[in-house]
């Protein structure tokens, strides 16, 4: 048999070969590799990692700097889009390409040395994308619903230790998981696969990257003119206020649509962030979305305020949002879990390979394997560490019985655990769904407690976070044949700069709760965590009849619309996604519109021109999402600067 016919990658290098030399004719082994775990991971050794991961520089300082400086820029967008829109994007690929740009240019200017190797930026990525990813989902949920609960902020020393213990036991939370799902099973983790496809083809064909990276840059600095343009005139002058976009819009919508309407939020808005989002996520999702917007707002929202005492006369999103935000959370919550009670064969699969992570029988045979993986031991002081801070913090914060901070590490454990599997299978993390199963959990176990039941649930979901971004990126490293163990020291030292940035930023951007469920800031993210901790606090008897009847409809829903995708899968594009619908409910009218648009656009580019949608989508869309939000954060600085220093050295 020929050496051809025995491998899938033909190209073995040689020692000494230069990078770009060694991945030119490399094929990822996206299909994996058959037999025994032994022979899998042997086969792995052979034809992925000599020849690259043994031979090629990957963690250097230069990769560790430029992931941190890129993720926690970064994590600045997703921390803005996630009090926007409730949930934040991946930053991996985007850091990839600006990285490749940026010291593709600083290597032409002389300015460096060498270029960036494809396995530094893999590096690379993971630091950023635990610095701008993994560290600030839990801020925009459970810390924004703490602050709504108890219209007070927790001490900015509490927020940073809280964010940087629940990385540290997501991250090593996943080293035990990673030899088992990535190396044996070969789950796909289809981003990882993505991020790994997007190196190759950034360092393999230079050209396309560097066009890559000019739609990027072009589309971003649009989204920043027109984020100034929409609400930075009037940092200028008072003059300029009225020349304003938001200012020209806001007239224009008090003229076609009237006070009434516009205080149900049913208007027209500029906001092309949620116009590139719309991209993102398709037309099933942004439809179910806009579908969700119309029902809500314009169908709702007018039934209420026309039959309801207690509501009648309420206006604007804050006070609205306060009914409706029941039915949609009650929607997310049950779809959310059904979807993983769907997913019950990993869930099963990952329980019965839990002692297979800790067999050190099998490990013991792979001597090269044990080399480069990350030790067992990390795990251990992580986990060990991180419980005994946690613990310490929930019974310093909220008086939280030691026990139950040792239940809510375990349960993150298991969760997480099933997270990370339905992650590899469907690219899909249910870190709500997750964190309502805590919430449910410890209604029982403290019940009338709403601050222990969030933060309770703030572990399990955010290492379900961390641990789900880490094995994505260690995905992409298995695919390029990189040393798994320097890749984990690149995840885990993004945790330091994501904290830091993260927390202040969250800080200046939400000093109490008053920016919370405004115009500026819906939060739909926190209306949903509060919601179920109420609910969980009061009872369903002590609630509003209207919004216990919203919380069993929508829950129906949540339960009507997955059984229907289950049972008619071919249908499945037709019938309207529950998270979306839900979702619509918990913020304003014009964002379902704005998701929608961005469908369209989307639809349409792919349908007429497939190759370039393929090549550009990506791209523009991270533009745009990364330029508006960054201008978003910038106008925040420049309005409050003063006040933002004071507070900022004050703590």
């Amino acid at each position: 048999m020929s050496k051809e016919q025995q491998s899938p990658h033909p190209s073995e290098p040689g020692k000494g070969a230069s990078p770009n030399d060694v991945y030119e004719n490399y094929q990822l082994p996206v299909e994996g590799f058959k037999g025994t775990a032994e022979e899998v991971e042997r086969q792995w050794y052979n034809k992925c990692y000599l020849g690259r991961g043994d031979t090629i520089k990957q963690l250097t300082w230069r990769a560790i700097i430029m992931g941190s400086v890129l993720g926690g820029i970064l994590s600045l967008t997703n921390i803005y889009i996630g009090l926007k829109a409730g949930w934040g994007f991946g930053v991996a690929i985007t850091a990839c390409i600006l990285s490749y740009a940026i010291w593709t240019s600083l290597y032409k200017m002389k300015l460096a040395r060498t270029q960036m190797t494809i396995l530094e930026n893999n590096c690379m990525q993971s630091t950023a994308s635990s610095a701008g990813y993994s560290t600030g989902g839990t801020l925009v949920s459970a810390f924004a619903a703490y602050i709504l609960l108890n219209n007070q902020t927790l001490p900015f020393s509490l927020m940073l230790l809280w964010v940087f213990f629940i990385a540290v036991l997501g991250v090593t939370m996943a080293v035990p998981m990673k030899r088992q799902m990535i190396n044996i099973e070969q789950l796909r983790f289809p981003s990882g696969i993505a991020a790994a496809e997007t190196l190759k083809a950034l360092h393999a064909t230079g050209e396309k990257g560097m066009r890559a990276a000019r739609a990027l840059g072009i589309a971003g600095l649009l989204a920043i003119i027109s984020a100034f343009l929409t609400d930075g005139l009037r940092l200028l002058s008072t003059r300029l206020e009225s020349f304003q976009i938001s200012s020209l819009v806001a007239r224009f919508n008090t003229a076609a649509f009237g006070e009434l309407w516009v205080g149900r939020t049913v208007t027209f808005a500029w906001d092309p962030i949620f116009i590139a989002a719309g991209m993102f996520v398709g037309m099933r999702v942004a439809t179910s979305m806009f579908v969700g917007s119309i029902l809500c707002w314009m169908v709702f929202v007018p039934w209420l305020q026309a039959y309801v005492p207690e509501a009648s006369g309420q206006a604007g999103f804050r006070a609205l949002v306060q009914w409706t935000l029941w039915g949609g959370t009650a929607c997310m919550v049950t779809s959310g879990i059904l979807s993983v009670f769907f997913q019950w064969k990993s869930a099963m699969r990952a329980f019965r390979g839990l002692g297979e992570m800790f067999m050190k029988k099998s490990a013991k045979k792979h001597d090269e394997m044990n080399a480069i993986e990350t030790p067992g031991s990390w795990f251990i002081i992580g986990q060990v560490v991180s419980l005994i801070a946690l613990a310490i913090l929930a019974h310093v914060s909220f008086d939280m019985p030691y026990w139950q901070s040792f239940i809510a590490v375990i349960m993150s454990f298991a969760l997480a655990l099933v997270a990370c599997r339905v992650t590899g299978e469907t690219d899909t993390t249910p870190v709500g769904a997750m964190g309502k199963i805590t919430q449910l959990t410890f209604g029982a176990l403290s019940p009338g407690n709403m601050n222990v039941n969030l933060m309770a649930a703030n572990i399990t979901a955010g290492a379900a976070t961390s641990s789900a971004d880490l094995l994505t990126d260690l995905k992409s490293g298995y695919l390029l044949g990189a040393n798994p163990r320097k890749q984990f020291i690149a995840q885990f030292s993004g945790i330091f700069i994501g904290t830091i940035i993260t927390v202040s930023a969250f800080s200046v951007l939400v000093p109490d709760a008053s920016v919370l469920g405004t115009d500026q800031f819906p939060a739909p993210a926190a209306q949903t965590w509060k919601g179920v901790a109420e609910a969980m606090a009061t009872g369903l008897s002590t609630m509003h009849p209207v919004k216990v009847w919203s919380i069993v409809i929508g829950g129906l829903i949540g339960i009507i619309l997955p059984i229907l995708s289950r049972l008619f899968p071919k249908k499945q594009n037709w019938i309207p996604s529950a998270a979306g619908i839900g979702l619509a409910w918990v913020f304003q009218w014009f964002y379902g519109f704005l998701f929608f648009i961005g469908a369209i656009i989307g639809y349409a580019w792919q349908k007429r021109k497939p190759k370039h949608c393929e090549e550009y989508l990506f791209p523009v869309a991270s533009g745009i999402v990364a330029g508006g939000a960054l201008m978003g954060v910038v106008l925040v600085f420049w309005e409050n600067g003063a006040e933002i220093i004071k507070q900022f050295f004050s703590r």
